[in-house]
């Protein structure tokens, strides 16, 4: 699945990547959500799946060019520039408001990834016993990983490489978030460390798993589309709609832990509602500007939805 791009209809490939390396950063938000809304989602696994064995045989007989066109190149390097200039520099932003507006930046991504579900499911045609119970699978998958406490490991280069393959995978699920997956493998603030102080040999070994892992799973995705797509879609809409109990906006933690910054890092929270936030809180809850935000949130999946479906090459 490849297509005819303009050279403005690659920077639009950049900017979704902007988009997805922006979500990424968030725990609890899947770069992969960024990719099905926007109409790219089949593209990038299927460029992925061909940058395997295939690729390399034909880079050695049929020269870099023929190779380029085989991995369709322009797109996977347009949306990667797009996702790494994202995480060495709006993901900070993104960040930023995690730390100090955490209620209106869920709130936001509460909205999205609400509206997401629906974009994914309405392309379901016809809800069979199956369909409905793959969904209703997928729905409690996520909603379990949800709900496991973070744990801590050791960090050293194999925890690191395996951390990266596992990560990317979730990373290109939609609803399952790769940043959630660290933090509960215990290297989501390692690896935020090793981006702001750019240690380059640790973000290597990350970004070798990387690539292992999405040249293997991009296969198991590809062939998943190609053979069971209603039931795929059913499984990724569960999948979103699960994730949702992380990106609740107002929580109530129960359990957490100091890092060696003195930053307090919770480990196990409940879900409340706002006027109980304020009641345990002592602290508004901004519930009117929350709302706002999911609408907001919901109204960019819907303009985000009307891009994507946008002939590339025009």
């Amino acid at each position: 699945m490849k297509t005819l791009r303009s050279k403005s209809g690659y920077a639009g490939v950049a900017a979704k990547g902007i988009l997805m390396g922006a979500a990424d950063a968030v725990p609890g938000v899947s770069g992969g959500t960024i990719a099905f809304i926007t109409g790219i989602y089949e593209e990038l696994i299927f460029s992925l799946k061909q940058c395997g064995v295939s690729g390399l045989r034909m880079l050695f007989q049929d020269g870099l060019k023929a190779t380029w066109q085989h991995i369709n190149g322009g797109f996977l390097l347009a949306l990667f520039s797009g996702i790494i200039i994202s995480i060495l520099t709006l993901s900070r932003v993104v960040l930023y408001l995690l730390t100090n507006h955490p209620i209106l930046l869920w709130s936001f991504f509460f909205g999205l990834i609400l509206a997401a579900v629906w974009s994914l499911i309405r392309h379901i045609e016809k809800w069979e016993i199956s369909v409905v119970a793959t969904f209703l699978i997928g729905t409690v998958s996520a909603f379990f990983i949800t709900t496991i406490t973070p744990t801590t490991i050791e960090t050293s280069p194999i925890i690191v490489f395996l951390s990266g393959m596992i990560a990317i995978c979730a990373m290109i699920l939609p609803g399952i978030s790769g940043s959630f997956i660290l933090l509960l493998l215990g290297m989501y603030a390692p690896m935020l460390i090793a981006v702001k102080e750019l240690q380059l040999a640790t973000l290597s070994i990350f970004a070798s798993g990387c690539v292992v892992g999405l040249l293997s799973f991009s296969h198991v995705l590809t062939w998943m589309f190609k053979h069971y797509k209603t039931m795929t879609l059913a499984l990724l809409g569960g999948f979103m709609l699960g994730s949702l109990n992380k990106v609740w906006p107002w929580k109530q933690t129960l359990e957490s832990v100091i890092d060696r910054h003195g930053k307090e890092i919770p480990l196990l929270q409940n879900n409340i509602l706002p006027h109980t936030f304020e009641t345990l809180n002592t602290q508004p809850s901004y519930m009117w500007s929350a709302m706002m935000l999911m609408i907001f949130g919901m109204l960019m999946v819907i303009a985000l939805e009307k891009i994507g479906q946008k002939p590339a090459n025009h």
